[in-house]
């Protein structure tokens, strides 16, 4: 647990888009406590805040995490489509031009293309 302690800022992703189980969720609070007004912690999530009883087994840890997370926070709660979502070749807002284009940067960052 010192390994996530240590960094000043500790970015932890899509947190709730699964379940954690009971040690998962106790290894995390852990890392939250440890950190707690010591170090800066953002985390991601599609959940609300009072969705976070779900994400875990026991409500008793969502609460005491949100309430060490939320001491002395900033949230930030952004409302629309998603980035990814936009950029997915199913996505009716694009034109074939679009599509042409992604897909040829995705194809030249795995592989060595022409300028």
């Amino acid at each position: 647990m010192r390994f996530f302690a240590g960094p000043r800022l500790l970015i932890i992703d899509a947190v709730g888009y699964l379940p954690l189980q009971n040690e998962a969720a106790a290894a995390l609070f852990q890392v939250i406590t440890q950190r707690f007004l010591k170090s800066s912690t953002v985390l991601t999530t599609n959940l609300g805040i009072a969705s976070w009883g779900k994400i875990f087994d026991d409500p008793m840890v969502a609460t005491a995490m949100l309430d060490r997370l939320l001491h002395r926070s900033v949230v930030f709660n952004i409302d629309g489509e998603s980035y990814r979502m936009r950029e997915s070749p199913t996505s009716p807002r694009k034109s074939d031009s679009e599509f042409d284009v992604i897909s040829w940067q995705r194809s030249c960052h795995e592989q060595a293309c022409p300028p």
